[in-house]
């Protein structure tokens, strides 16, 4: 089969069909709740990174700037194991570093083990427990599960990596 080639590039507006697609798929729609912030957020509205292996879509990350930090909103690795997801996180960090911010950040939930896994060894430190946050969330995103893979989702965990 050989090597497949892996590359990623910012979200043009030709792709915002294909974005938003992903994240339907993984999210249930484009709106989600930017969790520390308690409000509603388009992520297919703001700027990102869409990889590519061999050409075809491979993962999509979305994120925001402000005050200083860049906020990661969405990752989604199509293909999981080969490397999708860390060449994105690079790709985010690297636009952050660029514009001079101090914080890379991101929550995920408590249920989340798989992604609590992969951001520590990127490099996160969890730095908050925002504890009943996701009820909060749900009173915005009611379709946000009660559960997952047999563990109550209910708190918002805080990572982050000081550029």
């Amino acid at each position: 089969m050989g090597d497949m080639t892996l590359s990623v590039r910012p979200i043009g507006p030709a792709d915002v069909e294909s974005v938003s697609a992903v994240l339907r798929e993984s999210w249930g729609g484009t709106t989600l709740v930017a969790m520390g912030r308690g409000e509603l957020v388009d992520a297919a509205a703001q700027p990102g990174f869409v990889a590519e292996l061999d050409g075809e879509p491979a993962g999509v990350i979305t994120y925001r700037e402000r005050d200083g930090a860049v906020e990661i909103l969405t990752i989604d690795a199509l293909l999981p194991g080969k490397g999708v997801g860390r060449a994105l996180l690079d790709a985010v960090r690297a636009a952050a570093a660029e514009r001079g911010a101090t914080r890379l950040w991101l929550i995920t939930t408590n249920d989340n083990t798989r992604a609590l896994r992969f951001y520590q060894r990127y490099g996160f430190d969890l730095v908050a427990l925002h504890r009943d946050g996701v009820e909060r969330a749900r009173r915005l995103k009611p379709s946000i599960p009660r559960e997952a893979d047999g563990i109550p989702i209910r708190h918002e965990l805080e990572l982050e990596l000081l550029l």
